[in-house]
């Protein structure tokens, strides 16, 4: 009796314990989990168990075992039960369900939830493999390493449909680098595709490592496509800032800036108003910011086509100077033609010429110049029409990298010259000057202009003043250059205009200016036949010296005439040239001293040789004749027709003889006859 009643409580018991679960027929629960099945450790997380109304209790268990029993509140009937988690680490990690029990019956288990617990070990590297841009309906590969052996890699893509794909690593015996590839797709137009990979050792499968960083595709839609420009230009010194804007669809929700040839796209939801525009700042551009840029824009009606190319050009990256000119001048006259002539020492692949409103850019290929030892290039612009007209730049840049560009040469304006009246220009202190005397050029006219340029010929700019009246009615200006150096010798030229004009005048005639103690030699200068001449005599400078010298210059102290060059000729163990002045005259008169001058640098001169004192003095008949010319060659025709007018004169000179005796003899003889006749 006892042995059955036993048995009887134990069936009872047993039956009581599986009733529930044998008679269950309430509908099994729907097991949630906030804000989300997959998180970070230290993170809240609240499981959420949906169950018919009327449930005593509910349960939530892990991996098969009770983790927490909540009864429930007869008070406050809901169908939903809270168990909550705070700072949930890897220990949590495993997988979830929930039932839940009424007072006569118990619900089947809900479907299973997995919470895996992320920052375990640290991320591994995701990147695109090709292009991160595909048109819908494309497909991408990516790559993921992990930064732990033996890991198996997975790969999420965000959104309300949880993708994910697991692979084993493949790894390189040589380097010990694992990785997995993953290829994806197709990719729609209609979404957004952010993926991230994560590792996890195999015997615990949701316990991960920390995410990648994200890799974020773009897809290139149908929706109206974006426009881009860059503030304050795509061509920026390197250092600098700048803003990239981006502008499509005033429904965007986020854009997007893609480089040419990255793995990566950055993002930014700030969007300025008006206009719905995303800003792209960068503070300091670099050598790594220069490329081509596209941008796309997303919203809910999906991806827009991508904007037109910016290609950003970073400037400032190579040192190596570059210098642009004007041939023949930067002023230039209207339908003519100039040449921006673009240099450097350093071996650049191409040079490149920019008009400051960038409006105009134009490259050439390098040239090598072995007499110069430079590298050239020659861009010839014409024929000219004020639309030229403008500040223009040159760089240099390597093929390989074309958009790194040098530092820029000195800014080169180009003026249109008109038809107007030339001006004149000179020089208060004469051609030649000493270092460190000061220089003044003044260009003056009798057209009344208001401001005149002055142009060195070779330099990279024009200086403009403007002009004052004088009592005499002219207009003029002074420049004032500073003393006198090695940069300062050249050839000048000076232009007039009107304020109302765009256009200058003719060039001025050339002045050069020639500076001295540039060649360490000083040459020497003698004077044939005397240094003291008669009016009317030829006279010889002879200007040498025993040291190399391409040409002599021989100049008048005081004169205002440019001086005079001849090339050297090497003879009798010296280098010398003869200047030669015919039949002269008082007006040469004067100090005369000598230099020598390189083929390479026409303007820098040696020191002076000593003074030569020439005196020419007029005599009764010379100072009949009319002045003659500062002439500096004798040519074969002067001389015949001198030797004729020395012959007329010498059969002159005898006829008035002949015939003074023959007046003579006849006057004698006539006083002989009257004497005798008185006697």
């Amino acid at each position: 009796m006892t042995f059955t009643f036993t048995a009887l409580i134990c069936l009872g018991l047993t039956l009581g314990l599986w009733i529930p679960v044998l008679t269950g027929s309430l509908p099994k629960p729907i097991l949630r989990a906030q804000p989300d099945s997959v998180v970070s450790m230290e993170t809240k997380v609240t499981f959420i168990c949906e169950e018919t109304i009327g449930a005593k209790e509910s349960d939530l268990y892990r991996n098969g075992n009770l983790q927490r029993r909540v009864p429930k509140n007869n008070q406050k009937r809901t169908n939903k039960t809270e168990f909550l988690f705070l700072n949930v680490d890897q220990q949590n990690a495993g997988q979830y369900q929930c039932s839940y029990r009424t007072q006569t019956k118990s619900s089947d288990y809900s479907e299973p939830l997995e919470l895996v617990v992320t920052g375990a070990y640290s991320k591994p590297s995701l990147s695109a493999q090709t292009n991160p841009v595909v048109t819908s309906g494309g497909y991408v590969t990516l790559k993921c390493e992990p930064s732990q052996d033996n890991h198996t890699l997975i790969l999420t893509v965000e959104g309300s449909q949880k993708h994910s794909w697991r692979k084993d690593p493949e790894c390189n015996r040589y380097t010990e680098k694992c990785h997995a590839l993953f290829y994806v797709g197709p990719l729609t137009s209609n979404q957004r595709w952010i993926f991230r990979c994560y590792s996890y050792e195999k015997h615990t499968p949701q316990v991960w490592s920390a995410p990648s960083e994200p890799v974020e595709l773009l897809v290139s839609g149908k929706l109206q496509k974006t426009t881009i420009k860059a503030e304050p230009g795509s061509v920026i010194r390197s250092g600098r800032a700048m803003t990239i804007w981006c502008q499509g669809d005033l429904d965007a929700e986020i854009y997007f800036l893609h480089k040419e040839g990255s793995h990566n796209t950055q993002s930014t939801q700030t969007l300025q108003q008006p206009g719905n525009k995303a800003k792209f700042l960068i503070p300091s551009v670099t050598q790594r910011h220069a490329g081509q840029y596209r941008c796309y824009c997303y919203s809910s009606a999906g991806w827009s086509e991508p904007s037109d190319t910016l290609e950003l050009v970073v400037t400032g990256i190579y040192y190596y100077g570059v210098k642009l000119s004007g041939l023949p001048s930067p002023v230039v006259p209207e339908g003519g033609n100039v040449t921006l002539h673009c240099t450097s020492h350093s071996n650049y692949d191409k040079f490149i010429l920019t008009k400051e409103d960038q409006k105009f850019t134009s490259s050439l290929d390098a040239e090598y110049i072995p007499s110069t030892g430079q590298h050239q290039a020659l861009f010839v612009m014409g024929p000219m029409t004020p639309n030229y007209s403008g500040t223009f730049r040159c760089y240099g840049y390597y093929k390989h990298t074309p958009q790194l560009w040098s530092v820029p040469s000195e800014l080169l304006k180009i003026f249109i010259s008109g038809p107007s009246r030339k001006p004149s220009l000179l020089s208060h202190q004469g051609h030649i000057l000493e270092p460190g005397m000061s220089l003044t050029l003044q260009c003056y006219s009798d057209t009344k202009y208001d401001k005149f340029a002055l142009y060195k010929e070779g330099g990279t700019d024009i200086i403009e003043s403007f002009s004052q009246w004088t009592k005499a009615g002219l207009s003029m200006t002074n420049f004032t250059l500073g003393y006198g150096r090695h940069s300062t010798g050249g050839q000048y030229r000076c232009y007039g205009a009107h304020n109302l004009s765009s256009e200058w005048s003719a060039s001025s005639d050339p002045l050069d200016i020639l500076i001295t103690g540039q060649l360490d030699l000083a040459p020497s200068l003698s004077v044939m036949p005397n240094s003291t001449v008669h009016s009317g005599e030829n006279v010889t400078l002879l200007c040498w010296s025993m040291y190399p010298v391409d040409t002599f210059i021989l100049s008048k102290e005081g004169s205002g005439q440019p001086p005079l060059r001849r090339k050297s000729k090497f003879q009798d163990q010296q280098y010398q040239s003869e200047f030669s002045m015919r039949a002269v005259t008082s007006k040469l008169s004067g100090t005369y001293r000598c230099y020598g001058s390189p083929d390479s640098s026409l303007y820098l001169l040696s020191f002076a040789s000593a003074p030569v004192e020439l005196i020419v003095s007029e005599s009764i008949e010379a100072s009949s004749w009319p002045a003659k010319r500062f002439i500096t060659t004798a040519t074969p025709e002067n001389q015949d027709h001198t030797t004729e007018n020395l012959i007329r004169m010498g059969m002159a000179v005898l006829v008035l003889i002949v015939l003074s005796i023959l007046a003579a003899e006849a006057w004698q003889s006539h006083r002989q006859t009257h004497h005798a006749a008185g006697k």
